[in-house]
């Protein structure tokens, strides 16, 4: 979707094009844990925890009667770290001066937030169409600047000269001449050690040269008054291009030509300030010391810590070695709450004349252990090392070396298998939860099922293990910070008949996207398309999406107005209605694009804030959320990430999920879509989501939860588990109701495929990397969009490899998508051959994957024992035991072999 904000881009390489991508200023997601941090951190101080020498300590009692003047010496003290991010704001600055003479200007980009930060640029030629990049001139290159590819520029940021003491404001200077050949200068700001990008209004910066690009929407400093976008919006703009012609009344010929307009306007110097906010890594601490008070044997466990002053103690304590929450009795210490009647939060006390926070717990001396976790607001946890903190309290793990032994083994849960936990009592039960399911699984498969059971008895029973199975999974997150298996078992292979739940098809879809970046401009975009249809049938497509069909301020659809307005720039509603009816004709399915988190006002409120809603849905400033600064909403705050180029809806309020549940049933009645890609899904609760899909009953349905992928220092990290979880985390809050596309595997395989790197492509426990590692059922994967390709080409696959790019996804589990670019083009027939070989053997989002090969110049996998596949430029063959392989597909760097 197009975004009108300054937001950090995925972390990675930008190609040409308009960049995109809706990261917001929040880099990283926390949810219920912290584990995955950019290396480089802020150390922000050790442990100021001081003990005395045990001879006295003088604790505090809390509201007890256990006042204790001396202690024994501690038989436990440990300091741990606590990693977390913090949020830290700046500007980003844009200046045009004039230079040595008329002819000569110079552009300065700075940014006061400190890092390691890169200009990515390029020039706009005067004769250029579409949104294509090109290198400047030699002359016009700052030194130390580095070409990438023929495209781009990358030059870095230096001090800026005008710095002073601990000021961290960088800049660089493109000095130029105004010649007449460059019509604007494109650039995005990246911060090279975390690897994201910067951008403004969801595209590259541009700075124009001449006047007629000021009707481009990413202008930075545009015209007053000037601009496609209305109210606050418009107002983000500043540079001036003053008329050197006195005849104002020319000002709104049609007809001039562009040629002219160039001829009468000169450019004229300006300066822009534009927002920018970034998470950095910080390391605080915490002091547990506990010792026994000789006067009534209990345990006095004190805890200091440096955290900021908001932080809660989520905590507990157990009675053996298994580690269950349980609520101690009293004494609690001061502003203590129960909460669930599982566990106990102290919000903790301010040191009297120094900094950091501390309480005191009394615990009775039977405890086996103090379980707890640190909390800093609703989603963000503070755990050791992805684990509950752990203090032993009994007597025989009473010395600190055994307690540092045991916290070490915590530290490590969740690369252990619960069986590994406790062998003996856990391996019974598990195998026989799961002997249950696969048995039940078996029955509704088995022929006499078929016979005896009607098609919507199985469905029904199916629907159910699937979302106990996302129950389950709940659960099991509340507990285990890591999501490490797929939620049900793939044993089973399912006939491509049966329909598993409301939202997930049926596990054998294959989607097409039907259009680009670009598809908007013919004005009868549905009408050709609706001429694709059966042609896209035949290559076996089995899903379509199509573009956003409300009326919107963009042309592309995704700054919506009137909802039920559904005359586009694609076409209008019964022409809609026309391509919908010809893609069922032929057996395709149809997911609407749908955009829920935000909406573009259409009326001013009295403070000439653009936030009153016209047509149907005719919202007031009630259902904008009131933490969205730019438009005064008197919501409740935003659930998810904010998108500042429009107001951010509200979903907490009634009267707004009952709106879009209606208009979403509305949409599947009138005009027959089957289901939804639901856009931006990172601003708002999944939880409502899943409320969405319970009214509207999607056959289909896929989330964009566009994220931040891991790297250190410009390279990309080899484990991307945090950034897979936190799409999992958003899907398993839809209780399993929508799937979400795998941008993890997109961007590893990007990445292996462009540095020959294949050893990317397995984890290090031997599975695919991505989401369709964890959970195949829900990954829809994909290797391009509208976003990333197309004439954005912000973060294109790379050049000539994209046919391996769907060797692997249209071979492997995962529900695959292909780019409408890459159906019609020269890749068309090999694509239709993988898409034959994948329904041929009956691959589905749940087929099982046992990779043979992940080497630094091949990849090569099996599927479900009947496929074979590798990419890469080097060797591999499948071995031929009992079971033979046939070659049926090879290409530039791919081979696919079928089993005999």
């Amino acid at each position: 979707m197009s975004t009108v904000s300054i937001e950090p881009l995925l972390h990675h390489h930008c190609r040409r094009g308009n960049s995109r991508h809706r990261s917001t200023p929040k880099l990283i997601n926390l949810s219920s844990s912290l584990s995955a941090f950019p290396k480089k951190v802020e150390f922000r101080g050790r442990s100021f925890c001081n003990f005395r020498h045990p001879t006295a300590l003088t604790l505090r009692a809390s509201s007890t009667d256990t006042a204790v003047a001396a202690t024994t010496a501690p038989f436990f003290k440990e300091t741990f770290p606590l990693e977390r991010t913090e949020l830290v704001e700046g500007k980003i600055s844009v200046r045009l001066d004039h230079g040595k003479n008329a002819r000569n200007w110079i552009l300065t980009v700075g940014c006061t937030l400190p890092g390691k930060w890169i200009l990515h640029w390029g020039v706009s030629q005067v004769d250029d169409v579409g949104s294509e990049w090109d290198q400047p001139p030699d002359e016009m290159r700052p030194p130390g600047s580095i070409p990438i590819k023929d495209y781009a520029i990358e030059t870095p940021l230096n001090k800026s000269a005008s710095s002073v003491g601990d000021d961290t404001s960088q800049e660089v200077k493109i000095d130029f001449h105004l010649d007449g050949a460059i019509a604007a200068i494109n650039f995005v700001l990246k911060d090279e050690e975390t690897g994201t990008w910067y951008q403004y209004k969801g595209r590259d910066f541009k700075v124009p040269l001449v006047g007629y690009l000021q009707e481009y929407g990413n202008v930075v400093g545009a015209k007053k008054g000037v601009g496609i976008l209305p109210g606050a919006l418009g107002k983000l703009s500043n540079l001036f291009f003053k008329a050197e012609s006195s005849n104002s009344q020319d000002k709104n010929s049609s007809s001039e030509s562009r040629g002219t307009k160039e001829e009468t306007r000169s450019l004229e110097g300006f300066y822009e300030e534009l927002p920018i906010a970034k998470q950095i890594a910080v390391v605080n601490s915490v002091t547990v010391s506990v010792r026994k008070c000789p006067e009534t044997a209990k345990n006095l466990l004190y805890l200091e810590t440096d955290l900021p002053d908001h932080v809660v103690v989520h905590w507990g304590v157990c009675k053996d070695d298994a580690k269950r929450w349980e609520i101690p009795a009293a004494p609690h210490p001061p502003e203590t709450v129960v909460f669930k009647d599982k566990a106990l939060r102290t919000r903790l006390q301010q040191k009297e004349g120094a900094n950091g926070r501390w309480a005191l717990f009394t615990l009775d001396e039977g405890t086996a252990g103090f379980l707890f976790v640190f909390k800093l607001s609703e989603s963000t946890w503070l755990k050791c090392k992805g684990n509950d903190f752990y203090i032993p309290l009994s007597s025989a793990n009473n010395s600190p070396a055994a307690a540092k032994e045991d916290q070490s083994e915590g530290a490590n849960v969740d690369e252990r298998s619960a069986e590994e936990i406790d062998e003996s009592s856990f391996t019974e039960y598990t195998n026989g939860i799961i002997n249950e399911i696969r048995t039940l699984v078996s029955g509704i498969s088995s022929e006499k099922s078929r016979k005896t059971k009607s098609k919507e008895a199985q469905e029904s029973i199916l629907q159910e293990i699937e979302k106990l199975a996302a129950e389950a999974y709940s659960i099991f997150r509340s507990t285990v910070p890591t999501f490490t298996e797929e939620a049900i078992s793939e044993t089973e292979e399912l006939p491509p008949s049966v329909k598993i739940t409301s939202g997930t098809g049926t596990g054998f879809e294959i989607l097409c996207q039907g259009f680009n970046w670009e598809s908007h401009k013919s004005g009868r975009w549905y009408m050709e398309l609706k001429d694709k249809a059966a042609e896209l049938s035949s290559l076996g497509f089995t899903v379509i999406w199509l573009p956003p069909p409300t009326d919107s301020v963009s042309p592309e659809g995704y700054m919506p107005t009137d909802l039920y307005n559904l005359n586009s720039r694609y076409g209008t509603m019964d022409e809609l209605k026309e391509t919908v009816k010809a893609f069922h004709k032929v057996g395709i399915k149809v997911l609407g694009d749908v955009v829920l988190n935000h909406r573009c006002a259409q009326y001013k409120n009295s403070n000439g804030v653009w936030n009153i809603f016209g047509g149907r849905l005719n919202w007031d400033d009630r259902a904008v959320v009131a933490d969205d600064p730019h438009f005064q909403g008197r919501g409740n705050k935003s659930s998810g990430d904010s998108f500042h180029a429009a107001p951010n809806i509200d979903h907490s309020q009634e009267f707004v999920r009952k709106d879009i549940k209606e208009w979403l049933c509305w949409l599947r009645q009138e005009i027959g879509y089957d289901g939804w890609r639901l856009d931006f899904v990172r601003g708002f609760w999944g939880g409502y989501v899943k409320d969405y899909m319970d009214d509207s009953e999607p056959y289909f349905a896929v989330g964009e939860f566009w994220d931040s992928l891991s790297y250190t220092y410009g390279e990309m990290d080899h484990n991307q588990d945090g950034h897979r979880q936190r799409i999992i985390d958003w899907i398993n809050a839809t209780s399993g109701a929508a799937g979400a596309f795998d941008v993890t595997t997109k961007g590893i395989l990007h990445a292996a495929l462009e540095r020959c790197e294949y050893w990317r492509l397995s984890d290090q426990k031997g599975k695919p990397p991505g989401v369709v590692g964890w959970w195949p059922s829900r990954a829809v994967t994909f290797i391009e969009n509208h976003d990333t390709g197309s004439t954005q080409g912000h973060w294109r696959f790379p050049h000539d490899k994209e046919i391996q790019g769907y060797a692997y996804t249209l071979t492997h589990p995962g529900t695959p998508a292909v780019f409408y670019d890459h159906i019609f083009s020269h890749y068309k027939s090999e694509i239709a051959g993988l898409i034959s070989l994948r329904n041929r053997n009956t691959i589905n989002c749940r087929s099982r994957v046992k990779i043979t090969k992940a080497e630094r110049d091949v990849y090569a996998a099996i599927i479900d024992e009947k496929v074979a596949m590798k990419i890469g430029p080097g060797h591999y063959e499948p071995p031929n035991g009992l079971k033979k392989w046939s070659k049926s597909l090879e290409g530039r760097d791919y081979k696919v072999w079928e089993a005999s």
